[in-house]
């Protein structure tokens, strides 16, 4: 099912290489114009997910995530573009209308909020008795996990590390070290295995933004191994999982203020916006590593942005003092 603008385009940061890359040249993936309302990675899994519910008969999609979640506002905007009905299970106990919670709202999502530790105990069950409530109404639900990361949704990413090699051989890319930021692990794991295929010499490395190294590696093989089962032309040998796990911060949602200025100094750079959520973080732990010397072998560097813009709002406070910072350390 086409729901994304695609292909994105791949861009070259000149000046974000000459302040950040160590000799190297940084690249970006611009997944967040994918379309949809700006709906960054998330759109590419869901494009398979909602085709799946198409094929299958179905009318509504369960979903979940913290109350800022990107991937429960993409599927809101999905669900109003293909007219069925959505419920977001969001993790949180007072939903604000602001960023992606606010969106949910415009797009007619049902927003339930629960607390976070009967969301972190209950949660299959929670979904599962919200799907045999929307069943006594008369719909067809489909629940759909966290991120949309499963065997289903990683085909979006192993679609678009095919779309990355045409980007990379348009622009005379021979070798590149992937990275992108990992949360709930799909796009890591559809661009594992996809640049496994399609271009196995071409690494790629995931910047946790939660959870641990071992943590990705059992998710990603996990989520890698369903896809295979679904379709095993997809099959190929043992394809290597690199997580970076260090640039974590206070934890999920959290960041610190070298993140916002790193954010901040990008934006005012190059004209591009991460969110201190996914993307800053894992852009400044990509360029602290390389400033450290890592990627040693490495010529080019890809940035896949994943997305997810309006999580800058609820951090409007720190990212203005994060401005307020960069401008006056210039002067």
């Amino acid at each position: 099912m086409a729901l994304a603008q695609l292909p994105t385009p791949l861009e070259f940061l000149p000046r974000a290489s000459a302040a950040w890359g160590c000799g190297k040249r940084l690249w970006i993936k611009r997944d967040d114009l994918s379309g949809s309302t700006l709906t960054g990675n998330k759109v590419r899994k869901l494009e398979f997910i909602a085709g799946f519910a198409q094929a299958q008969n179905l009318d509504t999609l369960i979903t979940c995530g913290g109350l800022q979640s990107n991937h429960a506002r993409a599927t809101a905007n999905v669900c109003a573009k293909l007219g069925w009905h959505c419920e977001l299970v969001l993790r949180g106990r007072h939903p604000v209308s602001e960023g992606n919670t606010l969106l949910d709202q415009l797009f007619g999502a049902e927003v339930t909020a629960v607390d976070p530790r009967q969301y972190t105990e209950d949660l299959e069950g929670i979904l599962q008795r919200c799907a045999e409530y929307h069943r006594s109404q008369g719909r067809r639900p489909l629940i759909i996990p966290t991120g949309g990361s499963n065997g289903l949704g990683i085909w979006g990413y192993v679609a678009g590390a095919e779309e990355l090699v045409a980007n990379m051989d348009a622009a005379n890319i021979d070798e590149a070290t992937v990275v992108t930021a990992t949360g709930s692990g799909g796009t890591q794991a559809g661009l594992t295995l996809g640049m496994a295929l399609f271009k196995p010499e071409c690494p790629v490395w995931g910047f946790a933004v939660c959870d641990d190294a071992q943590y990705f590696t059992t998710k990603v093989n996990q989520d890698i191994a369903e896809a295979q089962e679904i379709w095993p032309a997809l099959a190929c040998d043992n394809p290597q999982i690199n997580t970076n796990d260090a640039h974590i911060g206070p934890g999920y949602g959290r960041a610190t203020e070298p993140v916002y200025e790193r954010i901040a100094a990008l934006a005012s750079l190059e004209g591009i916006v991460l969110d201190p959520v996914y993307t800053g973080k894992a852009f400044h732990g990509l360029c602290e590593e390389l400033a450290r010397g890592a990627f040693a072998s490495a010529k080019d560097i890809i940035f896949v942005h994943t997305g997810g813009i309006y999580g800058i709002f609820p951090h409007g406070e720190q990212l203005a003092a994060a401005v307020n910072h960069n401008t006056s350390t210039l002067k």
